[in-house]
């Protein structure tokens, strides 16, 4: 899609602009947008994922559903190791 002129708006103490649907469509973003400032040009993205994000569901669900064990087995030498410093 080509470039649009657009109203920059008073919204509240900020101000804002309407982003015509097509333009999300194409870039992909819907609910939530990483914005920053490059090189003098807002920049909209799609917001990164956050480290770890989604862990915490899936450890609730892991527990729920009772498997919660070693995947690994237990280490039967972990106690006689002596750590050679």
């Amino acid at each position: 899609m080509k470039s649009l002129n657009v109203t920059v708006r008073r919204i509240g103490n900020s101000q804002g602009v309407v982003i015509p649907k097509p333009f999300l469509l194409q870039a992909g973003l819907a609910g939530e947008a990483e914005m920053a400032v490059e090189r003098g040009a807002i920049v909209l993205r799609k917001p990164r994922k956050r480290v770890r994000e989604g862990w915490a569901a899936a450890a609730r669900a892991i527990a729920g559903a009772g498997e919660h064990e070693l995947l690994m087995g237990e280490f039967s030498n972990a106690g006689d190791a002596e750590l050679a410093w």
